[in-house]
């Protein structure tokens, strides 16, 4: 049955994408992360952000942190779906915890002189960026805050001479007293 295209519009309103942060702690072993990453990719999930690393040594568990976007139906469906994995011990919704810091690395490699090396150095200064190489043609900076602030950093960057960027993807933990 065909809907007037207003229909599609209004159905789209309803159900807006969401960005969600997930935690997931899983056994540290080969082949976890790509299961986990094949889930995504087998059902057409896109994974805007990545990071994973062992974080209990002793009890061989690694936290994969994954930045993903869609409807609140999809990301049920997401958190439900890792749940179920063997290898997967907890999930937690930072986003919906409303307690989680997020933060993430970016360097950022700016070619300029002159006045565009001046505003350059002027705003990596109003944000907090720190000079880790120099030379008489270039900067790299290096950059920590939300995915916001990087985002708003590179963009003030383009027109100066931004040359290239490497980001590290979104670290998040909970605030107060209580582990995942």
């Amino acid at each position: 049955m065909n809907q007037p295209a207003s229909a599609y519009f209004i159905e789209e309103r309803h159900d807006p994408n969401e960005t969600h942060t997930l935690a997931v702690l899983v056994q540290n072993e080969p082949g976890v992360l790509a299961r986990v990453i094949g889930l995504f990719s087998g059902r057409g999930y896109n994974i805007e952000s990545l990071t994973v690393s062992e974080t209990e040594a002793q009890k061989h568990l690694s936290r994969i942190t994954i930045v993903t976007t869609g409807t609140p139906m999809v990301i049920a469906q997401i958190k439900h779906q890792l749940d179920r994995m063997v290898p997967v011990y907890q999930v937690v919704d930072m986003t919906q915890t409303r307690r989680s810091i997020e933060r993430e690395l970016a360097m950022v490699k700016v070619r300029g002189q002159g006045e565009h090396r001046v505003e350059a150095l002027r705003l990596a200064d109003a944000f907090r960026a720190r000079v880790i190489d120099a030379t008489t043609e270039s900067f790299v900076f290096e950059l920590t805050g939300n995915t916001d602030k990087i985002n708003q950093f590179i963009d003030l960057m383009r027109p100066l001479g931004l040359v290239e960027v490497s980001r590290t993807g979104v670290a998040a933990i909970g605030r107060g007293p209580e582990g995942m």
